[in-house]
């Protein structure tokens, strides 16, 4: 835990913009954390600000969270958020109800007066709106220094005690000044001086592992992204090489030659690191299986099995042992890390008999607070080089979880959702057709697993944009969309039988190889946040064969993510020669965000 002199808490109300608020404060230089709403008082006592974050409950709810009102007595700047903003009012005395015209996305928020977390801010701002519930009296102390055309007090303060209330969420891009007043409200109102940095973090970090360590070693699976690597790295800084044990496991489910090109990298930078191919182990205990958090759960505790087996057969005492793990910030919200945070899907690192170890104390996660830009950040000072720090994340599971897969060759057609589809789709110029496959999506700070749609027609990135969206809030059904590159028509989907078979992981390899040296040579690798590439069991035209998916991002923090616009005729062309190459019946190219869309389809 890094020292509190000059954190600011960020208290969980559930919701998934929880994890942006910290993130936004680490921007400002300033570490935060992430706190239940249930801790101790004198947890609470321990920080510069608190920051109330946004949820999907009412206040009014019969068991919504709620937060110990001596809180609010402790004389520390408080900030509540959307959520937060609503219980502040209601716990301070003032009043919540039910809003007429729910306010969904960008609102034009005018402030009154220039002083507090609204000093130098203009008149007038874009601010993004996500609510249900308003604040429709101030709470005694309080006034308003900010509203909207459908919400008079979307911002509210009472300066004396420091207490800001805000219906909108700056922590969003869309919030034009949102980094500005999440500045003044940390570095003027909780007088942070800013100071926090990555290089601060890695001295109390040796620290830290050293302690925790107390005497143990580390035995860690090195998948060879920038997570397990930094870790690995950290680890050796703090513990010695020789208190390190490090195993890299080929499970079939990787690139095309990367457990090969992983272990030159390893050899180079002197770490001591031994690989087995489990690859046939893993295939096997994955036939047969179709459901995505099956899929998952197999592949995590097939780990931990692994990692048991080869503590025995290197006569290692389990007792004096620690499994080191290169979890991050996200991995844990996703999987429900936070008591309040809805489950999103389980990540390889997260399954019970890894929870379990966690209680019991036998695991070491030493960049578990970072984010994915703070752990390349930290690969940097601990000099690892650029293409490594660079590579694009690559789950845990691997190609695994980028292989749908179907028991059934048909699925009934939702002539509901097919309806809805064609109506939203038409007024945008395009034709779609509602997937006969869902996936994993997160919307409403909750996990969703429903439909994807394909449409067809203009490659105009901003029409496609707007389309997409206006689906996957209008059709409930459906919580992503693709464009179709190739084939430009298309007549019909259909549903095919396929799994988690060599011949299907080797296709994927291949097409993930031709694409990622394609974006490599266009110098677009560096660009990209990441770029998942998908094997749909979808057949087009009448094409007995898989579908594939380009799944292009722009991200910082994975938290959020915008689909990659690519130059229209460099994808086009690449999408062309991919039907040329490889047996496929279909290319397409995820038009979806994060919110709704994960980044990854399961």
């Amino acid at each position: 835990m890094v020292s509190s002199k000059e954190t600011i808490a960020v208290v969980d109300f559930g919701g998934q913009y929880a994890h942006l608020i910290a993130r936004r404060v680490r921007q400002l230089n300033v570490f935060s954390e992430i706190i239940a709403p249930d801790s101790a008082i004198e947890e609470f006592k321990r920080f510069r600000g608190i920051i109330l974050s946004g949820g999907p409950a009412s206040v009014y709810d019969e068991k919504a969270p709620v937060l110990d009102k001596k809180v609010f007595s402790l004389g520390i700047p408080i900030l509540g958020i959307c959520y937060g903003h609503q219980l502040l009012a209601k716990e301070l005395g003032g009043k919540v109800e039910r809003a007429g015209v729910r306010e969904y996305g960008v609102a034009s928020l005018h402030k009154k007066g220039n002083k507090g977390i609204f000093s130098s801010l203009p008149a007038a701002t874009n601010v993004w709106m996500s609510h249900g519930d308003f604040v429709s009296a101030l709470p005694e102390g309080f006034e308003v220094i900010g509203s909207t055309s459908d919400c008079d007090i979307a911002a509210m303060a009472d300066f004396e005690k420091k207490i800001f209330g805000l219906q909108f969420h700056p922590e969003v891009t869309h919030t034009r000044f949102g980094m500005k007043i999440l500045k003044n409200f940390v570095l003027k109102e909780c007088n942070c001086s800013g100071s926090w940095t990555i290089r601060n973090f890695v001295e109390q970090k040796v620290l830290e592992i050293r302690a925790f360590a107390k005497g143990k070693n580390v035995f860690l699976l090195a998948s060879g992204g920038v997570d397990s690597t930094v870790a690995l790295v950290l680890l050796k800084k703090a513990l010695g090489s020789k208190r390190i044990l490090a195993l890299h496991v080929d499970t079939g489910f990787m690139r095309k030659n990367e457990s090969r090109e992983i272990m030159s990298v390893f050899a180079k930078q002197g770490l001591n690191v031994k690989l087995l191919d489990a690859s046939n182990e893993f295939i096997g205990s994955l036939k047969g299986v179709v459901e995505p958090e099956e899929k998952r759960k197999i592949i995590g505790n097939l780990f931990v099995k692994i990692v048991n087996e080869n503590l025995e057969r290197l006569d290692l005492n389990a007792g004096q042992w620690l499994l080191g793990q290169g979890t991050i910030y996200p991995d844990t919200i996703e999987s429900a890390g936070t008591k309040l945070a809805s489950h999103i899907k389980t990540h390889h690192n997260r399954v019970e008999s890894i929870k379990q170890m966690i209680e019991d104390g036998k695991v070491i996660e030493p960049i578990r607070e970072l984010y994915k830009d703070e752990v390349r950040e930290l690969g940097k000072k601990l000099g690892l080089p650029a293409k490594m720090i660079s590579r694009h994340p690559f789950p845990g599971p691997g190609l695994a979880i980028r292989i749908l897969c179907s028991e059934k060759e048909e699925a009934e057609e939702n002539i509901e959702l097919q309806k809805s589809l064609d109506e939203i789709a038409s007024k945008k110029g395009y034709k779609g057709k509602v997937l006969p496959i869902k996936s994993v999506g997160v919307q409403g700070d909750s996990r969703s697993y429903r439909n994807a749609a394909v449409i067809e027609g203009k490659l105009d990135w901003d029409l496609l944009e707007k389309t997409s969206t206006g689906i996957t809030n209008s059709i409930g059904g459906i919580s992503r969309v693709v464009f179709a590159l190739q084939p430009k028509k298309i007549v019909s989907v259909a549903l095919k039988k396929g799994f988690l078979e060599k011949e299907r992981i080797f296709l994927l390899q291949e097409i993930d190889d031709f694409a990622l040296k394609a974006i490599e040579k266009k110098k677009l690798y560096n660009k990209i946040w990441q770029f998942p590439i998908v094997l749909i069991p979808v057949s087009v035209n009448g094409k007995n064969l898989d579908s594939v998916v380009l799944r292009p991002v722009f991200s910082r923090e994975a938290m959020t993510a915008k689909f990659a616009r690519i130059e229209k005729k460099f994808l086009e062309k690449m999408a062309l020669e991919i039907m040329q190459k490889f047996p496929v019946s279909g290319v397409f190219y995820d038009i979806t965000h994060k919110p709704p869309g994960t980044i990854e389809w399961e």
